[in-house]
């Protein structure tokens, strides 16, 4: 079921995935009717929701365009939303989130000073969450030494860190494409496993500035409660579908190295949260020890001085051909 807004050759499309959200998706709305970039087509996935979220919808007519689709969880509401895209950018959102007015016209110009081979635009972020108020650029942590411009290594610096990423990034629609959906299968991470395929798929513009701010309003979201053994078992799936990739591209064979180290790490989370779900007398003690000794390996080798740091230039500036490559 859908409703469709009449919108001529809009340039962004702004996507957001809603279940249950009839209380506060009008705030979500009415934030991205703030931004002072006009040129936007505002697409909400409705996912399977049992309250009057869909009355919430109906009643901004054709100021949006929204469809309902069968509970089958976010990835596969974006994807639905990017199936009804029309924009030449795509940016998704959450509906507990907010946008500074100004995140996306600064991205899309960004985005046009930087140049075809540039496939996206990532904006630093506010986290506000119970217990934690960071950015999350600090949090990663990626350190741009200028205000705005190319980012030419993103692969090598995100196969050991995760940055906050659907409600900061901007992307070109014909990349997305190329590249595929939000992988259907992960209920939880399928953000994580975008951000890295998309790191391989080229040179990042970034923006250091906080335009975008995760908030968590609503209590008992899909990411809340999820068993510790799903996320270990993701992060191994996610990481083994981008070492496929990475070993089928010769382009990309620098990373290969880094990639399977962190495979290896991946593997050695899971196994250590596998010996905590034991029943056998002390191997919740020793797989909790082996969990916090692979956390704190993982935070000390993002410090260390040899690994990857991040590599920039202004938008304007020519970038380097080894930094243009296609997964």
């Amino acid at each position: 079921m859908r409703c469709e807004q009449v919108n001529e050759d809009p340039l962004v499309s702004v996507i957001v995935p809603a279940y249950n959200r009839a209380g506060i998706i009008g705030e979500t709305i009415e934030n991205i009717f703030q931004q002072t970039y006009a040129n936007i087509e505002l697409i909400v996935v409705d996912d399977g929701s049992t309250d009057n979220t869909q009355e919430i919808l109906k009643s901004y007519g054709s100021r949006i365009r929204w469809a309902a689709q069968k509970n089958a969880g976010p990835a596969a509401a974006r994807n639905y939303g990017i199936g009804m895209a029309k924009g030449e950018f795509i940016a998704f959102q959450d509906s507990d989130d907010v946008w500074h007015p100004t995140k996306i016209e600064r991205q899309v110009s960004l985005l046009r000073r930087a140049g075809e081979s540039v496939v996206c635009c990532l904006c630093n972020s506010q986290m506000e969450l119970p217990g934690l108020v960071a950015r999350s650029f600090d949090s990663a942590p990626i350190h741009p030494p200028i205000e705005e411009g190319v980012w030419l290594n993103p692969g090598e610096i995100l196969a050991t860190r995760f940055i906050l990423f659907n409600q900061a990034i901007l992307i070109r629609s014909n990349v997305l494409r190329r590249m595929g959906d939000f992988d259907e299968s992960l209920r939880v991470l399928e953000d994580v496993d975008m951000e890295m395929r998309l790191s391989l798929e080229g040179p990042w513009s970034f923006i250091r500035e906080p335009l975008a701010t995760r908030q968590d309003k609503i209590k008992g979201s899909l990411s809340q409660g999820v068993p510790p053994r799903t996320i270990s078992e993701n992060v191994v799936k996610i990481r083994e579908g981008i070492l496929r990739i990475v070993e089928g591209n010769d382009h990309l064979f620098v990373l290969r190295p880094l990639m399977r180290r962190e495979l290896e790490r991946a593997r050695r989370g899971l196994r250590a949260v596998k010996i905590r779900e034991s029943k056998t007398f002390g191997a919740s003690m020793i797989g909790w020890g082996l969990e916090r000794i692979e956390h704190y390996r993982g935070a000390l080798s993002r410090r260390l001085p040899w690994q990857p740091k991040m590599k920039v230039s202004a938008a304007e500036a020519q970038i380097p051909k080894e930094a243009i490559h296609v997964a």
